[in-house]
């Protein structure tokens, strides 16, 4: 490492100097929004944002939880007891997990102890079912990433319709994920596994 950088920001320093000789930057292609809008929202009509992200999230084989005590009852079923709660969730989580071990401190050598995380999301996308996860409200991302169980807490009033929408207002963000149910591969023979590049159960939990 040079002078105290860490591995991230050395990578990121020298993705900047080399973008530094461009002086002009690819435009974004343009697309045509009323052909990118999935036939399940205009088939829904006037229908509740979070109903419609409800039913695409289930579709995609995630889970749908309304409220801390849904959450606990949830992590109980699935013999989950010890993971990572995001420390700024904890006055909103705190008395529902009180007989989990939960630690607010993502340690990357017990990686494989955390039977759970729960970060934030920073906002949904009822057209797909999809959270959003950005550096700035989910700081320790490997929590989202690396335990078995993924439950992200989204505030209702952070669900966009399309994902045009979302992209208007995450499109600028240097780091932004989309994240649609459990993690999936087909490379094996064409055959869908779920579970292989990250979490194996994905579930939203409405605060």
């Amino acid at each position: 490492m040079d002078g105290g950088m860490n591995e991230r920001e050395r990578v990121i320093s020298a993705v900047r100097r080399a973008l530094e000789p461009l002086p002009v930057r690819a435009a974004y292609p343009e697309w045509d929004a009323a052909i990118t809008v999935a036939r399940c929202v205009s088939e829904a009509g006037e229908a509740d944002d979070r109903a419609l992200f409800s039913a695409q999230l289930i579709a995609a084989h995630g889970h749908v939880l309304n409220g801390p005590e849904a959450l606990a009852a949830f992590l109980k079923d699935q013999g989950a007891g010890v993971g990572y709660v995001d420390p700024e969730l904890l006055p909103l989580l705190g008395s529902a997990l009180a007989g989990f071990q939960v630690e607010t401190a993502f340690d990357r050598n017990r990686v494989d102890a955390y039977e759970f995380g729960i970060t934030r999301a920073s906002g949904g996308i009822a057209e797909t079912g999809s959270l959003i996860l950005t550096d700035g409200d989910t700081p320790a991302r490997l929590a989202a990433l690396a335990p078995w169980i993924h439950v992200a807490v989204l505030d209702p009033a952070a669900i966009f319709r399309t994902v045009e929408a979302a992209v208007a207002t995450f499109g600028n963000d240097p780091s932004i994920i989309f994240v649609t149910g459990p993690s999936k591969t087909a490379d094996i023979e064409g055959i869908l596994i779920e579970g292989v590049h990250g979490p194996g159960i994905q579930a939203c939990c409405f605060c």
